[in-house]
């Protein structure tokens, strides 16, 4: 699909019936950030995606909840992820974290500010992909994705350690948890049994 000559959709078709869907920015953001909360028990959220996107739910949930990802990936193909060295990718962003970085960021270099406007998905994530390098967001994701290679200079190594550091995006409170038990255990010699 091509968003330069394909019309947006605002539907999807299960079943070979339309079903209208949430096609905004907010709710995509909303669907993106639920997905990633620790806190939402893994088999609630399948429900919770369809009630958000759908109206009015399909009784194919499967197909449904196909659609929705199609929606969500902007009708691109599904890719697998780049591993590093923990096993999954880092993330560079966070629209819960980034909110201000990412709202200042679209109304400097766009004119849109995002608690008014209502963009269709597949036209806001255009834009974020588009959004000028010399932005803070921009330099911001730019730490957070940057591999530090061991050729840097000293002194560049330990301001991009430091960027880095500083605008880590926070764990989840489930997980900082855990990781606080873990540590916890080693200090005291303890059992690590359930904790990892």
């Amino acid at each position: 699909m091509n968003m330069l000559i394909d019309s947006l959709p605002h539907s999807l078709c299960i079943n070979n019936k339309e079903y209208a869907i949430r096609y905004d920015h907010k709710t995509a953001i909303l669907y993106e950030t639920m997905m990633l909360d620790n806190e939402v028990p893994q088999e609630e959220k399948p429900i919770l995606a369809l009630r958000l996107f759908y109206p009015i739910i399909p009784d194919d949930w499967k197909e449904a909840l196909e659609g929705i990802q199609w929606f969500y990936r902007c009708g691109e193909e599904e890719q697998t992820r780049k591993k590093r060295g923990r096993g999954t990718q880092d993330r560079i962003y966070s629209f819960e974290h980034d909110a201000s970085y990412i709202y200042s960021a679209f109304l400097s270099q766009y004119g849109i500010d995002l608690t008014e406007a209502t963009l269709h998905w597949w036209k806001f994530r255009a834009l974020f992909q588009g959004l000028n390098e010399d932005s803070a967001l921009c330099k911001i994701m730019g730490y957070r994705g940057m591999d530090i290679p061991e050729s840097m200079g000293k002194e560049q190594k330990e301001f991009y350690r430091k960027m880095k550091e500083q605008y880590r995006i926070p764990l989840a409170k489930g997980e900082q948890e855990k990781l606080n038990a873990i540590e916890e255990a080693l200090l005291k010699g303890g059992d690590l049994t359930g904790l990892l």
